[in-house]
């Protein structure tokens, strides 16, 4: 009798400790994929809007020659081959605008070439 209580007194307290250190863990947002094509001397689209705490990807295809893309701010970089493809995953944590710029020269418009990020709440 007294080993059958221990037992159960045992098995209890380890039920007990396994509920209490059970925590239940908030299912993360799956990511939002946005296809970014890039081509001489422009991103299509070349603004998107965002929102804060969203998980994002962004796919970026190059459609003539190499291209790339930095954000200063976001601390964000890809390169892009020649017909080839690259992406970007991030989940914006700060509102704001923000601007990236080919990084990689590509022609006479090179400079001009930006994407917008819009993050909004």
């Amino acid at each position: 009798m007294k080993t059958r209580f221990l037992l159960t007194t045992f098995v209890a307290a380890l039920l007990l400790l396994a509920l209490g250190t059970a925590h239940p863990t908030a299912a993360e947002p799956a990511p939002r994929h946005i296809d970014i094509l890039a081509k001489r001397f422009s991103y299509e689209p070349a603004e998107v809007t965002l929102k804060r705490g969203q998980p994002v990807v962004i796919g970026l295809k190059s459609t003539d020659v190499a291209h790339g893309i930095h954000f200063k701010e976001l601390n964000l970089q890809a390169k892009i081959d020649k017909g080839g493809t690259g992406s970007l995953s991030f989940t914006p944590t700060q509102t704001g605008d923000f601007v990236g710029h080919c990084s990689v020269f590509c022609g006479s418009g090179h400079g001009g070439m930006t994407l917008t990020f819009h993050v909004v709440e």
